[in-house]
């Protein structure tokens, strides 16, 4: 049982490489999820297609071309056909776990607990980005304020400077001794 568990573990980096964001979402390619899952592009697309009630737009949806011909220039992808010369399904998180559903075999179900365990950790460390983010906005704050407040100190400053200035320019005032 073990021996066969480890032969299904797929490397993070293997799957990170494959993840893309297209319209903003995190998102992989139907003819990667296929070499993952152990089947053939076209075999998965037969499935989904039968599916289709299960894959709603926010799943799974089909890249223009425009959308194609900025992930071959953007992403190292030698080229259309290699996207399977038709334009590829993308499958969200959600599509992915939905793929484990209708392809029913043990190792697509345990490629997709590892995919969504990825999204899940890729999820938290752009939330922890966020906070860290959030942090430096709030020392940025406290920066500009004292840099403020410094500017304010050296203006008052400079004006006690130009009244102590005016003040010894001017004749005293008062009883005078006699010089001797």
């Amino acid at each position: 049982m073990a021996k066969k568990e480890s032969s299904l573990v797929v490397p993070d980096e293997v799957v990170m490489n494959k993840i893309y964001v297209v319209r903003n979402q995190k998102v992989m390619l139907d003819r990667d999820l296929a070499e993952l899952y152990g089947v053939k592009s076209i075999r998965l697309r037969e499935q989904v297609k039968r599916n289709l009630m299960k894959f709603p737009i926010h799943f799974m949806f089909q890249l223009t071309e425009i959308e194609v011909e900025i992930m071959v220039s953007q992403n190292a992808i030698p080229s259309k056909s290699h996207l399977g010369g038709t334009f590829p399904y993308v499958f969200t998180e959600h599509g992915v776990l939905m793929l484990a559903n209708v392809l029913k075999s043990e190792r697509a179900i345990q490629v997709s607990i590892r995919i969504i365990e990825l999204f899940v950790k890729l999820r938290e460390m752009l939330l922890a980005n966020v906070e860290l983010r959030y942090e430096i906005e709030k020392i940025k704050k406290k920066l500009d304020n004292q840099d403020k407040n410094m500017e304010i100190v050296f203006r008052y400053l400079d004006e006690l400077l130009e009244k102590k200035e005016n003040v010894q320019s001017r004749t005293k005032i008062g009883y005078k001794m006699p010089k001797k």
